[in-house]
């Protein structure tokens, strides 16, 4: 039975987007997501991740990089909204919270989608050729994981696993940009931020459970069920125990494990207050994990910096 607390707006009629950009633009800023800035920082946060643990001990991260992954995070993760809306254009109208959205509404056409989502691979294209080459090659291999997830809930339950395999590829890319090669540490947090968004992203597919079932696309909400929260121990266990890891490879002072406390406190209040049947509780929770991203990357910067005497 649908719960009358089950969230079926796609976006807050307040959002920024709705009340301020140009009329003509709207449709292609919500076919990017613009109107909804939290996936742009869970895609964005593993890069910041990285680039902080790459930079040389005692001193802080290369801000330049920071600027031109956040333009990087914000016109790919736009593509990647953009894909995934071409993709799923006859599943959209049928579910309550996405009905509205640019294609299935009719706002945008195929041909325009396809068009916009042209102009945000170059602008992707035109950031990764500032970095060296081997961050460059490292860049370009990521697309075939941004092509596979929005396919992905057709033939697995696990359609968040290739959500974490895309969205946390920016702590290898990151790292890459600062060093030029690849280290254990960038691995193992790589391998950690896949198990956060299986975890978060379990509790956003909580909100469109029921329609999923009905038109017969899978997710990990689905398989997990009502055993969502034994699940979510798990992966935020993984999570925290590969930041920890990849902290101490690179020799991080006591102030990282310090702030990573806080962190992990903040993973339990989401399974602990985690309403699987509350669609706007899961909406929170999923979003309150830009706050936890942003611990994980103070903690970062200041394990970098010598300790005072």
């Amino acid at each position: 039975m649908l719960r009358l607390d089950r969230i079926i707006a796609d976006a807050s009629q307040r959002n920024w987007v709705d009340r301020h950009a140009p009329e003509g633009w709207q449709p292609y800023m919500k076919l990017s997501r613009l109107d909804r800035p939290i996936g742009t920082w869970l895609l964005l946060l593993p890069c910041l991740w990285s680039i902080a643990l790459a930079a040389p001990k005692g001193e802080g991260p290369d801000f330049t990089l920071f600027i031109l992954f956040a333009i990087g995070a914000l016109v790919m993760r736009g593509a990647g909204c953009t894909l995934n809306d071409i993709a799923d254009r006859n599943f959209d109208g049928r579910v309550e919270r996405t009905k509205k959205r640019p294609i299935p509404s009719g706002q945008v056409t195929l041909f325009q989608a396809i068009f916009w989502l042209g102009v945000q691979c170059l602008i992707g294209l035109l950031i990764l050729i500032q970095f060296n080459v081997f961050a460059i090659l490292l860049g370009i291999a990521s697309l075939a994981l941004v092509a596979i997830y929005p396919f992905a809930k057709r033939f697995t339950y696990w359609p968040q696993f290739f959500l974490g395999l895309a969205f946390n590829y920016g702590a290898l890319l990151g790292w890459a940009a600062v060093q030029g090669n690849l280290g254990v540490a960038p691995v193992i947090m790589y391998f950690g931020g896949i198990a956060w968004t299986i975890g978060y992203d379990t509790i956003y597919a909580h909100q469109d459970k029921e329609d999923d079932a009905l038109i017969g696309v899978k997710s990990t909400a689905l398989k997990f069920g009502e055993t969502t929260r034994y699940w979510l121990m798990g992966f935020y266990t993984v999570t925290i125990i590969s930041l920890l890891f990849a902290g101490a490879v690179v020799g991080l002072s006591v102030l990282f494990y310090l702030l990573m406390f806080g962190a992990a406190l903040h993973l339990v209040w989401q399974i602990r207050t985690l309403d699987i049947d509350n669609g706007n509780r899961c909406l929170m929770l999923f979003k309150s994990n830009r706050n936890f991203g942003l611990i994980v990357l103070i903690a970062i910067i200041l394990g970098k910096l010598p300790l005072p005497l």
